[in-house]
């Protein structure tokens, strides 16, 4: 009961990872613009995500524009879009493989043991998924505090950490949880002795009822 429990926390985490996932790569608030020193705009905010840049205008105004191009977009950023896709399809996968592993299920025969080594391969592919967002994310962070810190990036062009960064991390963090909770819930063979059981070597031979004179 224990195993069944612990395969539908991971599982239910790693749902909740993947929708974070998909939420976090659409959304365009990846950075967002630091206002620091005299950076006087017309806008209120400026957000720059994965897949376009959004600008709010101080009269409530909000204006979007997709990249047009991908190869005119920095290198960093086409590695950041292809990890999160390549982890998002992988996490999707591992949560399919484990979800025919898992004990409430009745895929894959009534074999447990057979099924709880399919539920822990899912358990290593969602993991696989996770890691590929968090190698994303944390990549992506990198480069937007070395171009703060720059002293020669403008300062009406530096950016700090906006809302969609934190969650694409949680929901990577949730995935890799729930995909460690579904890999480690593969229970382990059982010793046999090679050795009888010395259950019935204790018994003595029956006594005999003879009578000696």
């Amino acid at each position: 009961m224990a195993n069944s429990g612990i395969q539908l926390l991971g599982f239910f985490l790693s749902l909740i990872g993947i929708v974070g996932l998909i939420i976090g790569t659409v959304l365009p608030q990846w950075k967002m613009s630091a206002y620091i020193g005299d950076n006087i705009i017309t806008a209120v905010a400026m957000y720059q995500g994965l897949w376009m840049s959004c600008a709010f205008q101080s009269t409530g105004q909000l204006q979007c524009k997709i990249y047009d191009s991908i190869l005119q977009l920095d290198s960093s950023l086409q590695a950041t879009r292809a990890l999160m896709i390549v982890g998002i399809i992988v996490s999707i996968a591992g949560l399919g493989v484990a979800c025919m592993g898992m004990k409430c299920t009745t895929c894959a025969g009534s074999d447990k043991l057979r099924k709880s080594r399919i539920a822990m391969t899912g358990g290593i592919i969602l993991l696989v998924g996770g890691l590929c967002a968090i190698v994303a994310c944390s990549w992506f962070a990198h480069n937007v505090i070395r171009a703060f810190y720059n002293p020669y990036t403008p300062v009406n062009t530096k950016f700090e950490f906006g809302a969609a960064i934190f969650i694409a991390w949680g929901g990577s963090l949730l995935d890799v949880l729930g995909g460690a909770m579904l890999a480690a819930s593969c229970p382990r063979k059982k010793h046999v002795s090679k050795y009888p059981t010395m259950s019935g070597s204790r018994s003595g031979p029956p006594s005999s009822t003879k009578e000696y004179v």
